[in-house]
């Protein structure tokens, strides 16, 4: 009896050690299953926003064309000339939008960046005169931000907006005084007498200073012709208003660098007579933004630790 009973004790512990088996691979089974749908889901929706292109959606009705324009500009990001031109077009070119609004909330950023969409706004403004584009400006639009807003026919404005910074800079860091301190040699050979140009490991040179110098004027004197160009007669010519200064929104619409108060809603409804607004801001997609993290902005970050300054910048 007792050595049946020890037969059938190591069968239960064998089908009991079987059944839990069966639960763990099942479990497992389910585990990889649901891994499996949720790559193939993945992969789908990227393989989508790399090789589809977007749905027409294009609206029945007239409406007001909108594009942000939010952040720093520069070539990478939503606020590149590349998005903000390639949404532009878009915009003159549907029959149905019957007037465009640019909504800034910028600091500014790179002056490539903002002449390349000045100038398509300006181009886009000749090609198509019976669509007026006007430049709604909601906490700030400064810089290069300003440069773009220029181009528009009317800036709106809010009361406690903050617009101008109309200059140029180039920023960085000396490090010779604490490279001394610490008995650190800098080593940098160059050909070209100008190559180590504002290198932040050796010292300084006046000649050095006095060509920066040269160019922010030049790149300032550009920034300064195009504001005059876009807002003509309507700016009250002083000093300050090319100074860099920022100035709220009333004190800018005395000094003729915005129009009037208003907002996206108000412009649209009351200035351009369509209340519908659609958004035409083009969106960077999944595979972009991969890409930018992993990708370009190491490749950018590596450029400028070569040049070992800042590129010049309206911020």
């Amino acid at each position: 009896m007792s050595e049946n009973n020890w037969e059938r004790d190591v069968l239960e512990k064998l089908m009991l050690q079987t059944l839990k088996e069966q639960r763990v691979r099942r479990r497992w089974g389910i585990f990889f299953k649901l891994t499996t749908i949720f790559l193939v889901i993945f992969v789908i929706a990227s393989i989508k926003n790399l090789f589809l292109t977007e749905s027409d959606g294009t609206p029945v009705q007239a409406h007001t064309a909108m594009i942000e324009i939010k952040g720093t500009i520069e070539a990478s990001g939503n606020a590149s000339a590349g998005n903000i031109i390639k949404a532009l077009n878009k915009a003159y070119e549907e029959p149905m939008a019957t007037g465009v609004i640019l909504k800034i909330n910028s600091p500014g950023g790179s002056p490539v960046q903002a002449g390349m969409i000045y100038d398509e706004i300006r181009r886009l403004r000749k090609v198509h005169p019976d669509k007026p584009l006007y430049v709604v400006v909601e906490e700030l639009c400064a810089s290069g931000g300003y440069y773009i807003a220029a181009a528009a026919d009317r800036i709106y404005v809010d009361k406690a907006s903050i617009v101008g910074s109309i200059g140029v800079m180039i920023n960085g860091f000396g490090m010779t005084g604490l490279m001394d301190k610490l008995g650190i040699e800098r080593r940098l050979l160059t050909a070209g007498e100008y190559k180590g140009f504002l290198d932040p490991f050796s010292p300084q040179t006046p000649q050095q200073v006095q060509y920066a110098q040269s160019m922010l004027n030049q790149i300032h004197r550009q920034f300064i012709e195009a504001v005059r160009a876009g807002r003509g007669e309507r700016l009250k010519e002083n000093r300050e208003i090319y100074s860099g200064l920022v100035f709220l929104g009333p004190e800018a619409i005395r000094l003729g660098l915005a129009d009037e108060l208003g907002t996206v809603e108000s412009v649209a409804r009351d200035i351009i007579k369509s209340p519908e607004i659609v958004d035409y801001t083009e969106q960077e997609k999944l595979a972009d933004r991969v890409l930018k993290k992993f990708g370009a902005s190491v490749g950018y970050g590596a450029a400028k630790a070569g040049l070992g300054w800042n590129p010049v910048s309206w911020q």
